[in-house]
């Protein structure tokens, strides 16, 4: 039977300070999605003390990538794909966890740069994921077209939706898992239900236990 496990994302560094004041008024995540580097207004990098402050909790970490800003051809693709590793293994984060390639729905996006991220990850010792938003943008076009391309896109790839947005909650207090799908099989493993609590910088999520089984 499938689980479905609450956490947290956040752009900004997790401190003692930040993780306490989630645990107190939101509950205890079971793991805490970050970004694997610093993008000038937009994320603060992942660190080696954030990982331990988060392990010494009973914390995962779930690996973002977003240092790009168009996901457009196969070579771009592979370019993205190789910083994204790279970073990863910096950071010790363990084989086979999954890094979701953070895809905004304002980005310009086609088949082409899905299959390439998916075809490098798959060599490597990484899965390949997107964060993504499956009713605006073009996420949904050029991922089903990809699907159709290559098998391996379907099958080896997991979702993590950003829609529908039900507002954040505590951990008690979420929804059931119904995130959007795109418009064809997909691995949709995982959900942002609730973005920009806005006293504390986090959103929140529900994931598949398939998922938090990978996480670092």
């Amino acid at each position: 039977m499938v689980s479905y496990h609450w956490g947290v994302d956040s752009s900004q560094s997790v401190t003692k300070e930040l993780y306490n004041t989630v645990l107190q008024s939101y509950g205890k995540p079971e793991y805490w999605g970050r970004y694997l580097t610093r993008v000038d207004g937009a994320s603060e990098g992942l660190t080696k003390e954030e990982i331990q402050l988060l392990h010494s909790n009973g914390i995962k970490v779930m690996p973002i990538y977003n240092d790009f800003s168009r996901a457009v051809g196969e070579a771009h693709a592979k370019v993205v794909a190789m910083n994204a590793t790279y970073q990863a293994k910096r950071l010790g984060i363990k084989k086979g966890t999954p890094i979701f390639a953070n895809v905004e729905r304002f980005f310009e996006i086609d088949s082409h740069w899905i299959r390439g991220y998916v075809d490098y990850l798959f060599n490597t010792d990484y899965k390949p994921g997107f964060y993504h938003d499956p009713t605006e943008g073009g996420f949904n076009e050029a991922y089903c077209e990809a699907a159709a391309q290559d098998k391996k896109v379907g099958v080896q790839t997991i979702l993590w939706s950003a829609e529908p947005e039900h507002g954040v909650t505590k951990a008690k207090d979420a929804p059931d898992f119904t995130p959007t799908f795109p418009n064809c099989e997909a691995n949709v493993w995982a959900w942002q239900y609730g973005r920009d609590a806005g006293d504390i910088p986090i959103n929140t999520n529900l994931i598949d236990g398939r998922v938090l089984n990978m996480l670092y």
